[in-house]
Order: structure tokens, then C-alpha cells, then sequence
């Protein structure tokens, strides 16, 4: 589950000039032992020295693979999207961009999350080619969108969405949460409200819910639907910090 804080990144997010791979990747390499420099050199230099594309393939899924085991999701997520984009195939082109956004929720680094939002957005634009009326490719270019600071053009996308199929929930979803987080709170809560309607169960719905109750000064709402939340998500960790976030309303 989201931390509110770390959400509201998605709703306020701004240009900002991207990193570079290279730097990326410079960076990483320099924490590696001299037995893994060498095997992510190798396999580097598989990829120039490969003429047939099986073999490209192999080494950037090879290289992918590596760099997830050593935590360096950034890193991986370039590498399945260069495996993604010579393969042209939908299903993996949105792998790895959904991998690419999932990673920029959490990096600190503003450049960082820059360079992943630009680089989940080429993969998306050409996993678009591919299926143009897919809503889930939709939603998630709608994201990269708004990570990478064109929120009104994500947002726009996400409307035309929801117009077409009123119902659609990851849309509604990501509407919700944006308006949490520009202070548009009650129509947080129609939105939000619909995604709960259609599926109860949904945690990350309820959470901002829960947050466009409070913003809207419907704090006993907001503590019911956070108490719902928490018995769904059953987590120690996440109750406490939630009982603890509930005290601070008064």
C-alpha cells in the first residue's frame, strides 16, 4: 500500500531534465565485484558482437535477469525494454514499462524517475501501435504521462477513457488518486467511491478514499474507511502506521 507522501508524487510531478542511462548504469557497475564486471561485460559485448536477433534476445534478457538479482531494477527494466522493443511484442513492451513505473514510485532521485517515465512512454507508444483501443495500454501511457510531468495530457487521456466506459477501473482509480493529491477532493470522492462500489475489496481504493474523506473534512468516514482498509491489508506494520496516522486527525 502507498504512502501518501510517495503518492502525491504522481499528482504533482514537474519537468524535469532526465538522466542518462549511461550514468545509470556507470553507477551501478561501480558497486559490482570485479567477477560480475566482467560477466555484464561479456554479455554487453554479446549484444554488439551478435548478429542474429535470437541472439540479442538472449543477452539482454540475460543482462535483465542480472541486474534484477542485484536489486538494480532500473537497470533490468532497460534491458527487458531493449528485449521488449526488438521482439515488438504488446505483452512485453508493457512489462517492462509497468516495470519502469512501478520503479520510479520509489527512486529518489528526480532524474531518475525523469528517465523512467520517458523510457515507460516509448515502450508504451510503440506497445500502442501494436493495439490502439487497449485501455489497459491506455491507463498505464496515461501514467507514464503524468510521471513525466505532462499531467493534463495524462489526465485527458484517462477522461476519454472513462467517457468511452464509465466503468473502467484503473482508470477511475488513477483519476481519484490525482484529484487526492491536487486537493480536488470531492471529486476524489465520486471517483474513488465508484471504484469501491465496483470492487470492494480494492485496498489502494480505499486508502484514497480514506485520504478524500479526511481532505474533504469527513473524518469519520475517513476513519472507517481507513479501519477497512487496514482488516483488508492485514498487516501489523501498515495497522500501526495507520492507527498512528488516525491520531494525528484530532
Amino acid at each position: 500500500m502507498p504512502k501518501s507522501g510517495q503518492a502525491a508524487a504522481m499528482g504533482s510531478a514537474s519537468k524535469v531534465a532526465a538522466a542518462s542511462f549511461d550514468d545509470i548504469l556507470a553507477k551501478a557497475k561501480k558497486a559490482l565485484n570485479p567477477e560480475l564486471q566482467l560477466k555484464v561485460s561479456n554479455l554487453e559485448n554479446s549484444i554488439t558482437r551478435g548478429e542474429v536477433r535470437q541472439q540479442q534476445l538472449h543477452a539482454y534478457h540475460s543482462l535483465a535477469s542480472l541486474w534484477d538479482s542485484l536489486g538494480q531494477t532500473a537497470v533490468a527494466a532497460h534491458y527487458l525494454g531493449e528485449e521488449a522493443r526488438l521482439e515488438n511484442s504488446k505483452n512485453s513492451l508493457t512489462f517492462a514499462a509497468n516495470l519502469f513505473l512501478g520503479d520510479l514510485q520509489h527512486a529518489t532521485d528526480p532524474a531518475v524517475r525523469a528517465w523512467e517515465a520517458e523510457e515507460s512512454e516509448k515502450l508504451l507508444k510503440q506497445a500502442e501501435t501494436l493495439d490502439p483501443d487497449n485501455d489497459t495500454i491506455q491507463v498505464s501511457l496515461a501514467g507514464s504521462e503524468v510521471a513525466g510531468g505532462d499531467v493534463m495530457q495524462g489526465v485527458q487521456r484517462l477522461l476519454k477513457i472513462v467517457g468511452q466506459d464509465p466503468d473502467n477501473i484503473p482508470a477511475n482509480l488513477m483519476l481519484g488518486r490525482l484529484s487526492v493529491t491536487s486537493g480536488q477532493y470531492e471529486k476524489a470522492v465520486e471517483r474513488l467511491e465508484k471504484v469501491v462500489n465496483l470492487q470492494p475489496d480494492n485496498t489502494e481504493a480505499l486508502y484514497f478514499l480514506a485520504e478524500a474523506y479526511k481532505g474533504a473534512g469527513k473524518k469519520d468516514k475517513a476513519i472507517s474507511t481507513f479501519e477497512k482498509c487496514k482488516q483488508l491489508v492485514n498487516n501489523p506494520d501498515f495497522s500501526k502506521e495507520i492507527d498512528d496516522y488516525i491520531k494525528s486527525f484530532n
